[in-house]
């Protein structure tokens, strides 16, 4: 008989007893300081959204255990959603660092922090794709039968087109490359000088590579969008190709899994989160994306999370662990 997900008993509102966050950086960068998310749910389940250092996560693991008024020894299981965990080697190195930390009896998921915010968006079940566009990008997905795909989430360095930090390299190019001849003139010059306090383009040089933290370049994203809202040529075709690049990374998610079946028309969910995907008053890029898509997958079916991907983990890890309690009574 099939192996129904617990998700579907879930009460609403979830039984969240701590929640805790922590600075820390990406485990594979040295810029871009982000967070970790430890939630603690009722039936003593810890769940972790990470991009992080080992001291990090240790302290948020203890701060949300004592919020909730549990230890170790209490927890069933653990999810850890991990940024830059790419392979099975990455897996096993954190599981390895983790069983020195609770006991034996401890069910212990680790996953790309993608997998998180997919399931942040089916309630647990992973099935179908999910597009991340913050400071970073990935297309991430999985088939009912558990095979999974993925395109882009490389980094900046290697391509992260379509990101915030994408967008806002593009709009610094462009100012450079207009200040120097090489490129029309456009609104970003004066807009972007201006937020960042700065008198001219040359001043724009120094900024950048005093702090080239991702984070910092993809926070003046907002600054391309009111320009591009404004009518400027090149911060609208930044985010135009912005919009193709994303685009591209979840259809190539969907053609290698077949998730639209072989008339190209079966549903499935797709999960879209991040900063870059949300509305502005008149560009909205979240939207766009999905009108380029449903014009060869229509049926692709949007889904904005009601919920954090830390609560997403938790609902995975729920899924998986009392799948295997199932599991293991059958083989009694």
């Amino acid at each position: 008989m099939p192996i129904m997900p617990f998700s579907d008993a879930l009460p609403d509102p979830l039984p969240v007893l701590a929640r805790a966050v922590a600075g820390c950086s990406n485990h594979n960068s040295v810029g871009g300081v982000l967070f970790v998310h430890a939630i603690v749910l009722d039936v003593n389940f810890l769940y972790i959204t990470e991009t992080a250092a080992r001291e990090t996560l240790e302290q948020v693991m203890a701060d949300a255990l004592s919020k909730s008024g549990s230890n170790r020894s209490a927890v069933r299981a653990v999810c850890l959603a991990v940024s830059g965990v790419n392979h099975p080697t990455d897996q096993q190195r954190i599981l390895t660092w983790l069983r020195d930390i609770f006991p034996t009896q401890v069910k212990l998921y680790v996953r790309n922090d993608a997998v998180a915010a997919l399931a942040s968006g089916t309630m647990g079940k992973l099935h179908g794709c999910v597009l991340i566009a913050g400071t970073g990008t990935i297309a991430y997905g999985f088939t009912e039968d558990g095979r999974e795909a993925r395109a882009a989430g490389a980094g900046p360095v290697l391509g992260d087109w379509g990101s915030g930090y994408g967008i806002a390299a593009l709009a610094l190019t462009a100012v450079i490359r207009a200040h120097d001849g090489r490129g029309p003139h456009t609104m970003l010059t004066s807009t972007i000088l201006q937020t960042l306090g700065l008198s001219s383009a040359d001043e724009l040089i120094g900024w950048t590579y005093a702090d080239p933290s991702w984070a910092r370049i993809a926070a003046l994203v907002p600054v391309v969008v009111s320009c591009a809202e404004a009518g400027d040529e090149v911060a609208n075709k930044i985010l135009k190709e912005a919009v193709q690049e994303l685009a591209l990374s979840v259809k190539a998610v969907v053609q290698r899994l077949g998730l639209c079946g072989a008339d190209r028309k079966n549903s499935f969910p797709l999960v879209m989160v991040g900063g870059v995907l949300e509305a502005n008053q008149r560009w909205d890029i979240g939207r766009e994306v999905m009108d380029f898509i449903s014009k060869d997958y229509p049926g692709a079916h949007p889904i904005r999370p009601k919920v954090e991907p830390a609560v997403g983990a938790a609902l995975l890890a729920l899924n998986e662990f009392m799948k295997e309690c199932v599991q293991e009574a059958y083989r009694r």
